[in-house]
């Protein structure tokens, strides 16, 4: 990761996250329209969930790249929420804003997984997608990768990390399929 501009650190992120997700992810994630001078840049912040929001602009498309003691970028926020924390392996873990703009920008079924309207209220409140409420998966997901957990209908409900494979989840009828890292919460209404 260089420590160059704004404007570089926004498109090695970018390129991570076309890595990581898939082409078209980085533009989803940081669109270029929101580093235009804007973006703000919260060098040394040591925890970034603090509430410290020195460097945010007045726009809602804003972005604030919380970066550690050495500079690193550590956590991508914008007026949505937290969108990734890029973490020391080199990868990204999403945030549910994130998780939000990947499901706009990435074709179905990408990095999804399904689950049934059972278990809806407990993911939306975090808690983790277990393989008998599994509906459809992602082909492609392995172990490890980032998904967001949807409904049928492809809305939202949760973000975290994959405990199994594709295939796994598909036939198992017993054990965690979703490490649920952040419930998106209730439904607007």
């Amino acid at each position: 990761m260089s420590d160059g501009t704004r404007e570089e650190t926004l498109a090695d992120l970018r390129t991570v996250a076309d890595y990581q997700f898939g082409a078209g992810a980085g533009e989803a994630l940081f669109p270029r329209g929101e580093s235009d001078g804007r973006v703000g840049d919260d060098a040394g912040t040591e925890n970034a969930s603090d509430g410290d929001d020195r460097g945010a602009g007045p726009s809602d498309g804003d972005l604030t790249i919380h970066r550690s003691t050495g500079g690193r970028p550590r956590q991508i926020v914008a007026s949505g929420g937290r969108l990734v924390s890029y973490g020391t392996d080199g990868r990204f873990t999403l945030g549910v804003a994130g998780g939000r703009r990947l499901l706009d920008a990435l074709a179905y079924p990408s990095y999804r997984v399904v689950v049934g309207e059972e278990s809806e209220p407990f993911v939306r409140e975090g808690k983790n997608a277990f393989a008998k409420f599994v509906r459809e998966v992602d082909p492609a997901v392995r172990p490890g990768d980032e998904v967001a957990v949807v409904r049928e209908d492809d809305t939202l409900l949760a973000v975290g990390r994959a405990e199994l494979s594709a295939e796994a989840m598909a036939d198992f009828e017993t054990g965690m399929a979703v490490h649920v890292r952040e419930g998106a919460g209730e439904p607007s209404k």
